[in-house]
């Protein structure tokens, strides 16, 4: 009987093992039903659609108009009654003749009480230099700009915006003498008749800012401290 067991017990420890028996598996799950977005969901859907929608209808920005100077178009008759003129060529001088289209300017604003003074015709702007020198520029520098001033509630004066007596900080204006020359402005006084202007308003025009040429350096400079000022011309 103990050899019997014995040879049992042999035959069992030789013998495959039994494999474990499959775990049964449980039913398939349903897959879950969605839900429903939410409110704040469905409004940034919303919001989302109405900026693709601007986005396609999109158009293109419109230049904004550019900006119009109220000025106008006058004669300056001066204070020994000369009128203004300006020749095809430039040249600036008076006349006591029938006014002609020579005699006609754009009084153009540029700045609180300042002008710039185009000749209508020549299409050249009024200027003066560091040295006082009246010319003429075919294109708007900072040497084109005149303060405005009333002097007495009856005639106007222009005074360089740009140079004047470094001494005694005197402005500096654009004159005409008794014989229509135009003189130089360290020579004209404010409370002479050479640096009188009446305008003649002959109507009111719309202009266009005109564009500021840079320039480096003045083509006048003014005179050095301690330099005597020119002798007064003829007023």
């Amino acid at each position: 009987m103990a050899a019997l067991a014995s040879s049992l017990i042999r035959q069992r420890r030789g013998g495959p093992r039994d494999a474990p028996a499959p775990r049964a598996s449980g039913p398939a799950r349903a897959p879950a039903a969605a839900r429903p977005p939410s409110l704040c969901q469905r409004q940034l859907r919303r919001l989302v659609a109405k900026v693709r929608d601007c986005g396609r209808g999109r158009r293109p920005r419109e230049k904004p108009p550019e900006p119009q100077l109220r000025g106008a178009v006058a004669r300056l008759r001066g204070g020994h009654g000369h009128f203004l003129q300006m020749g095809p060529d430039g040249r600036l001088e008076g006349t006591r003749e029938e006014p002609g289209p020579a005699t006609l300017f754009n009084l153009i604003p540029v700045g609180l009480r300042v002008v710039a003074i185009q000749g209508t015709r020549a299409g050249r702007y009024v200027a003066m230099n560091g040295a006082g020198l009246v010319y003429t520029s075919v294109h708007f520098t900072p040497e084109c700009r005149f303060k405005e001033c009333v002097f007495q509630s009856s005639h106007v004066l222009y005074a360089s915006a740009l140079y004047r007596q470094r001494r005694s900080g005197r402005a500096w204006y654009l004159g005409l003498d008794r014989h229509g020359r135009p003189m130089a402005g360290p020579r004209v006084r404010k409370d002479k008749a050479a640096a009188h202007f009446l305008p003649q308003l002959l109507e009111v025009a719309l202009y266009r800012e005109p564009s500021l040429h840079e320039v480096e350096e003045p083509p006048g400079t003014p005179p050095p401290p301690g330099t005597p000022p020119p002798p007064p011309d003829d007023l």
